[in-house]
Order: C-alpha cells, then sequence, then structure tokens
C-alpha cells in the first residue's frame, strides 16, 4: 500500500512517488514543495561481481524505480541509489560504532568518492530518465579522540561513509568537491530539477 506523505496527501496513480524509505530522501525531495509519496522498493541491492560503482549506482537507482511504478504504472517515480568509494572498496552504512570508527580512520587524511544515480519513470508515458552525479568528500587529517567524539555526538550508523554532512559531519572535511551538494545527502535536487522540467513537472512551474 502507498502510505501518505507527511503532510497526510495520500498517493494515487497520478502522483509523485518517491522509491524509497530513507528519512533523508524523503526531507530532501520535501524541499521542492511538491506533493508525493514514499514507498519502499523491496529489491535486491546486492553489487555485482565486477560491476564499477557508478554503474551499480545507475542500475539500482532505475530498478528501484521500476520496482515502485510496476504497480504504480501512471505515477511519476523517483528512484536513487548511493555509494561512497575509497580507493577501489566500495564503503557502505558502517551499522555499529566500531565499523564506522574504522571507515573514517580509513579517510582520514584522504579523498572518498560518492556516486548517485538517480532515475525518474513514468511506464503509462514511457518516460524514463537516469543519471549519475559524482561528489567527492576530501576529510582533514582526524585524530581518533575526534572520531570516537564525532561518533558519539552523531551515530551515523545508517549512513555510507560514517558522517552527516548536514549536520555536525561537516568539521571533518578539508574540502566538499562538485556541483550538488544534495547529492552528498543521498538525492541530487538539482539533476532531479532537471528531470521533473523535461517531464513537465516543473517545481517552480
Amino acid at each position: 500500500m502507498v502510505q501518505p506523505t507527511a503532510s497526510g496527501t495520500p498517493a494515487d496513480d497520478s502522483s509523485l512517488i518517491l522509491a524509497s524509505t530513507s528519512p533523508y530522501r524523503r526531507e530532501l525531495l520535501a524541499r521542492l514543495g511538491l506533493p508525493f509519496a514514499a514507498v519502499g522498493p523491496h529489491i535486491d541491492e546486492t553489487r555485482r561481481e565486477g560491476e564499477p560503482a557508478e554503474a551499480m549506482v545507475r542500475r539500482l537507482a532505475s530498478e528501484k524505480a521500476r520496482a515502485v511504478a510496476a504497480q504504480h504504472p501512471s505515477a511519476w517515480v523517483i528512484g536513487s541509489d548511493q555509494c561512497a568509494v575509497l580507493d577501489d572498496t566500495v564503503l557502505g552504512k558502517p551499522g555499529t560504532h566500531e565499523r564506522a570508527f574504522a571507515q573514517l580512520r580509513s579517510a582520514s587524511g584522504r579523498s572518498v568518492a560518492f556516486h548517485t544515480g538517480l532515475c525518474l519513470m513514468c511506464i503509462e508515458k514511457g518516460f524514463e530518465r537516469t543519471v549519475e552525479v559524482p561528489f567527492t568528500v576530501r576529510f582533514r587529517h582526524l585524530d581518533d579522540a575526534e572520531i570516537e567524539h564525532y561518533l558519539a555526538k552523531e551515530k551515523p550508523y545508517d549512513c555510507a561513509g560514517s558522517f552527516k554532512s548536514e549536520g555536525l559531519g561537516i568539521a571533518l572535511f578539508e574540502a566538499l568537491e562538485g556541483n550538488d551538494p544534495s547529492a552528498l545527502i543521498g538525492l541530487p535536487l538539482i539533476a532531479l530539477c532537471t528531470l521533473l522540467r523535461e517531464a513537465g513537472l516543473d517545481p517552480l512551474g
């Protein structure tokens, strides 16, 4: 069943639907002021053997959108997926304090590349666009006490890379490099607005 938005607006097959249960993505999409519902896509998010990070996030964004669009063929459905890469290693959501500490210690003084896939789809209209938005975070040299203090304050255990850039995590960085800071949080709004305009759903229209 499609869940109502925070404002209580129910979804129907002409609605905008976010194929995600992420509170961060819901908060980002709400910034555009468009009524929407959020629906979990329930897909297998396993990375394929040898699959590049950029290809993986594009594929998963499309699969998430398609899983929800199949149940709501007249709806405009947004799918998004993100991964963080340090050297050739994909950093998942840490889940625990120990893993988060290890991720941040490994990232200290180095750059982590974030790849965010975005898909907008409407089956009935034959519309599907998928893009990938890159973003790079350069970490300061962090000592163990700083890492422990940060984790105790923000507990970012459900965030790839073990930080929340919209919160205290900004204090971990030396620089942010990219065209769309919202991509770092999980939903690239600049790219999304471009796709929405192409679909005739201009947030400023």
